[in-house]
């Protein structure tokens, strides 16, 4: 369980010591100053301090370690981030999918079927390649390619990386963003630069389309962009939140992002990090 992973983390302890050591410090000031401006009131109290101040002190140590949920409030911009294990497509909300830069969707031949596309292709769109490839063709409409007429399998045209095609489906945007490069071979690959321009252009097109509305996005580069070696899954999540966080202040981009984390990988994330994280970006 997470919950107690966490508190197996050096960090948790950590925190809890120096919460409670400040916190100790605190109280027991605060006691002898009503007991220097106010003599003998304590003493007939009758209260156990040597007792009282270290459970009062390890309380509030507790309180303000504890694992919560990994999430933060802004309020330059007014937004949140939040943290949640789960399955991407269960999101209420409007959704970010990461494609290659010829938008191919079929599987499983050119996409895989546990990829975030392929997911796509399967549990919205019920395998029905021809809808799918329909409205991204609508929503690439007056998008002007880089190349056509590429012989590979699947699609033949190539649109320009950072390319959003938004389409939207049972009320759901669906983000679509090509942040991969696929060769002839339809393997893809990219890099941090691209990856950083083309989530610069997500968010702008994010705040254009979803009226202000949260959006879910899967941790970006751990699926076949062979990003993996180069941005761990910690460095991934961390890269994703400043991405959206720069873009919120230059303007506000939305209401939330979740990043929805799949549980298989939620072992490997130190989800006490990620909130020191994200209380690290708040404006002073």
């Amino acid at each position: 369980m997470q919950l107690t992973r966490d508190l197996r983390n050096p960090r948790f302890w950590r925190g809890l010591a120096t919460s409670g050591l400040a916190s100790l410090g605190f109280f027991s000031v605060g006691l002898s100053l009503f007991d220097l401006f106010s003599p003998n009131r304590l003493g007939k109290l009758n209260l156990p301090e040597i007792l009282i101040l270290p459970a009062v002190a390890l309380g509030y140590a507790i309180w303000k370690s504890w694992p919560y949920p990994v999430e933060q409030h802004y309020s330059s911009p007014d937004t949140k981030v939040r943290l949640v294990t789960g399955d991407l497509f269960d999101q209420d909300t409007n959704l970010v999918i990461g494609m290659s830069d010829f938008f191919d969707v079929e599987t499983p031949h050119i996409i895989a079927e546990n990829s975030v596309q392929g997911q796509l292709l399967a549990r919205v769109y019920r395998h029905d390649v021809s809808a799918l490839n329909s409205d991204l063709d609508s929503a690439l409409a007056g998008k002007t390619p880089v190349d056509t007429g590429v012989v590979k399998p699947g699609k033949s045209t190539r649109y320009p990386l950072g390319t959003v095609a938004c389409i939207r489906r049972s009320r759901t945007h669906y983000f679509c963003v090509a942040y991969t490069t696929m060769d002839r071979n339809t393997n893809v690959s990219t890099s941090i630069g691209i990856l950083w321009e083309a989530l610069e252009k997500l968010w702008s097109d994010v705040r254009s389309r979803s009226n202000g509305e949260a959006i879910a996005a899967p941790i970006i580069g751990l699926g076949q962009s062979g990003m993996s070696t180069i941005l761990p899954i910690q460095d991934a999540i961390r890269f994703l939140i400043l991405s959206f966080m720069f873009a919120s202040r230059h303007q506000r981009v939305c209401e939330e992002l979740i990043i929805v984390v799949r549980p298989q990988d939620e072992k490997r994330i130190d989800m006490l990090e990620i909130q020191d994280f994200l209380q690290s970006l708040k404006r002073s």
